[in-house]
């Protein structure tokens, strides 16, 4: 995962992530599989995809969220294209940001159309601007929604 911070991202909180985990099984008819990269001590949930945006065939987000409510929801898919909603403190943008596709390039990124905090509705919110982009074939809408979920 792309390391663009500044200042403390804090801990990463597992009871946060098994909500996201939990949440996306039981939103999202294309989830694969899911699992964390270390099984004692986790610091990302990966969400495996049997589908993406486009022409990508799969796709896969890779979650952190931390003890400070701060949060990475990495998107890549089978056809190499990357984006990302983040909150954390960085210098080059407003705390909740957007990393556009098709690379999720730093010097890219924009104010996030995500302005709810709590985990369950950033989850919800995350979910719903990939489900718009996912069924209008159009990766310019996920951060068009006005302050999902």
């Amino acid at each position: 995962m792309t390391n663009d911070r500044s200042g403390e991202f804090g801990t990463i909180y597992l009871p946060a992530l098994q909500r996201i985990r939990t949440l996306w099984l039981n939103l999202e008819p294309v989830v694969a599989e899911t699992g964390y990269d270390d099984p004692v001590t986790p610091t990302e949930l990966r969400i495996e995809l049997a589908d993406g945006l486009g022409d990508a065939d799969s796709a896969r987000f890779d979650i952190q969220w931390s003890t400070l409510d701060n949060y990475s929801f990495h998107y890549v898919d089978s056809a190499d294209v990357n984006w990302r909603f983040d909150r954390h403190p960085n210098t080059h943008s407003p705390d909740r940001h957007f990393h556009p596709p098709p690379d999720a390039r730093t010097v890219d990124d924009e104010p996030s159309c995500i302005r709810v905090e709590e985990v369950s509705l950033v989850t919800r919110a995350v979910h719903k601007t990939w489900r718009v982009a996912y069924e209008s074939e159009d990766r310019n809408r996920l951060n068009s929604i006005s302050n999902p979920p």
